[in-house]
């Protein structure tokens, strides 16, 4: 197979697999009698039509950027790690431990010890897995779709005999103290104005204390910590010792083995990183939005991280690109759902087409650019 040039690699097999799934879509929607066309407005309009939409896109993007980098980073030294979602969910139980130790008198100071205590519990629960296929030689995909069963069961446990309140019905923990609550979009000072609402002559609404009245939406400053996680794992990767043993052990394990890397080493840093970075997502959702632990705090972001990894070719930017697109999609099909007779499962259809493409039919897309990027003959004279 001809080799592409990195561009093309790297933009047009994306672009080509998304158009595909795109199209795969629309005959999927046009076989249940919808409209393609009005779904796809009703799409961009639910996901970025609005600062009330990008609230909302950018907060599922936020969880994705984390699972998504968890998965990345493992790839890299030929880790298929699988279990971002039991390392998320262990990851919110940090949060919810932490948080709930203390009356945190601020923010900043309840957000640094519960990164910690995320980044903890998700990388403590990868270690295990990542012992096994280090020392035990057993494969780590098995092992982390174990562990994902395992923590769903776990949290379960804890949520209903441990650390529900007396007296509290549904299981989930107490709510944080109000010291521990993250600034979502509509407090930051910079952005809030994007969400004031308005009555229809365009004058900003009050309140009886005569305040203006904000659109709450659950996007908050994590995804800055994000941002900062992509470029931090970029770091990692390309420009640390560490990071290049790590994608020289994913090239070839015999290889690195001669040149003095040790594969126990590696497997646990890699897996470690990656279960830290997992567990990292639950400041969003755990702390950030709902400001208590409830069952299933992942909701399957820790899977959807997968994809976005595929999508976005294991690179941190790509990482960042995929987890917006993905975010779209979420935010996008929820309200398709919402406002249409196109049921709200289809995002999961289209999700699962971008996998499609971009993952078990990348190879397909790479043969068919290959014949318009055939290499020029040399001619010798």
């Amino acid at each position: 197979m001809t080799r592409l040039p990195r561009w093309a690699d790297l933009v047009l097999v994306p672009l080509i697999s998304l158009l595909l799934a795109g199209i795969i879509s629309a005959l999927v929607i046009l076989a249940i009698g919808e409209s393609p066309s009005e779904a796809l407005k009703t799409m961009v309009v639910g996901a970025v039509g609005s600062p009330y939409a990008w609230g909302y896109t950018l907060y599922y993007a936020t969880s994705f950027m984390f699972t998504g980098l968890a998965v990345t980073v493992a790839f890299h030294a030929s880790l298929f790690n699988i279990g971002g979602e039991g390392q998320a969910q262990l990851g919110g139980l940090g949060v919810a431990l932490v948080c709930l130790a203390l009356p945190w008198p601020h923010w900043t100071l309840a957000l640094m010890a519960a990164m910690i205590g995320a980044a903890l519990f998700g990388a403590a629960w990868a270690a295990v897995p990542a012992y096994l296929q280090a020392k035990r030689g057993s494969h780590i995909v098995i092992t982390t779709i174990m562990f994902n069963y395992i923590g769903a069961a776990l949290i379960i446990y804890l949520l209903v005999n441990v650390l529900r309140p007396a007296g509290q019905m549904d299981p989930a923990t107490a709510r944080f103290p109000e010291g521990a609550a993250l600034p979502q979009f509509h407090d930051i000072p910079f952005i809030r104005n994007l969400y004031l609402r308005y009555d229809g002559s365009g004058v900003a609404r009050l309140n009886a204390a005569g305040e203006p009245i904000y659109q709450q939406v659950p996007a908050n400053v994590t995804l800055f910590i994000a941002v900062l996680a992509c470029w931090l794992v970029w770091l990692l990767l390309w420009r640390t010792r560490t990071g290049y043993e790590i994608r020289a052990f994913g090239k070839s394990q015999q290889a690195a083995i001669y040149a003095g890397i040790s594969p126990v080493r590696i497997t646990m840093i890699a897996m470690l990183i990656s279960g830290a970075l997992a567990g990292l997502m639950s400041i969003n959702n755990v702390m950030g939005e709902s400001g208590r632990l409830l069952q299933n705090s992942a909701e399957g972001a820790g899977f959807i991280g997968i994809a976005v990894a595929l999508m976005g070719r294991n690179h941190p930017v790509g990482v960042f690109l995929a987890a917006i697109l993905f975010g779209f999609l979420y935010q996008g099909g929820a309200e398709l759902g919402l406002l249409t007779g196109i049921p709200i499962e289809l995002r999961t259809v289209v999700q699962g087409l971008v996998i499609l493409f971009t993952g078990a039919l990348d190879h397909m897309v790479r043969m068919i650019l290959g014949l318009f990027f055939r290499p020029r003959r040399t001619v010798v004279t």
